[in-house]
């Protein structure tokens, strides 16, 4: 009978051997395979795959809020009317995804994989800087695929447990970090949601603003750009909310966006350009 590792009940020498807390390193040992910087396209192949737009972060007294719209596309036509681009990252921070759908949900599950290994191995929580460095790195080693068409994008954002604040960070194809202040937006939408946000926000906004100025910015940009999908009433489906307090994160629910959603729509029906 063969001793290859695993036959007997043994771990294979990767799952006990000394490394880093980082599970990406471990998988880059362990199952290289398995990592989406590890696979490449066929030299002249063109990939149509569905893209996520509009994301938009905004801070307030408390914490920070982040929101998405719900379309993908694909070239002109719409591949997803429901699909959900904003996912906890752990307890305290959130993040939210433009580019290339399928990459960039696999990178949020790894990503989040990330954090729960390092929680469990070193039996404490990274510090958000440290969070926003670990998206960085998963980020710059996606940045073959990004060359050949597919690029990721996301929009990070959490609560500060030491400095007792909410923060957003915005990121190039490269891995480039950059801290935002007050409030950003990304994807193909994020220049209209922006100015949106940049007429509209005032300093310290309580929590329930932040979420009413996030979905008003939303409804900016899918005013303005095709890809971008407005809240559909009839169908009910409206964007995805969550926010980050020293209390943790929170999803809000389709009753409580609904209401803010119907509150936007209405204020429209007389000033249509808000």
């Amino acid at each position: 009978m063969s001793d290859a590792p695993g036959l007997h009940g043994r771990l294979p020498a990767s799952f006990t051997a000394p490394g880093s807390s980082s599970f990406s390193d471990f998988l880059r040992v362990a199952a290289p395979d398995l990592l989406p910087q590890d696979r490449t396209l066929p030299p002249g192949a063109v990939v149509d795959a569905p893209h996520g737009t509009t994301i938009v972060a905004v801070t307030h007294a408390t914490g920070v809020v982040m929101a998405g719209d719900r379309r993908a596309t694909m070239g002109n036509v719409i591949a997803q009317r429901d699909i959900e681009k904003v996912f906890p990252a752990d307890e305290y921070s959130v993040v939210g995804i433009a580019g290339t759908a399928g990459l960039a949900i696999e990178m949020v599950r790894l990503f989040q994989v990330e954090l729960e290994h390092y929680e469990k191995l070193e039996g404490s929580v990274l510090s958000l800087d440290g969070k926003a460095n670990r998206l960085s790195a998963m980020i710059r080693g996606n940045l073959g695929m990004a060359m050949q068409g597919l690029a990721v994008v996301p929009l990070f954002a959490g609560f500060d447990l030491e400095r007792g604040a909410g923060r957003i960070f915005s990121y190039d194809v490269t891995g480039g970090r950059y801290e935002e202040h007050s409030f950003h937006s990304v994807g193909s939408g994020s220049v209209f949601a922006r100015s949106a946000l940049k007429k509209r926000y005032r300093d310290d906004v309580s929590e329930s603003d932040a979420v009413a100025l996030a979905v008003d910015a939303l409804y900016d940009a899918a005013d303005d750009d095709s890809a971008t999908g407005g809240p559909d009433l009839t169908r009910k489906i409206y964007p995805v909310v969550m926010t980050v307090t020293d209390e943790g994160l929170r999803r809000l629910s389709d009753d409580e966006v609904g209401e803010v959603v119907q509150t936007v729509v209405d204020a429209r029906m007389t000033r249509p350009g808000g």
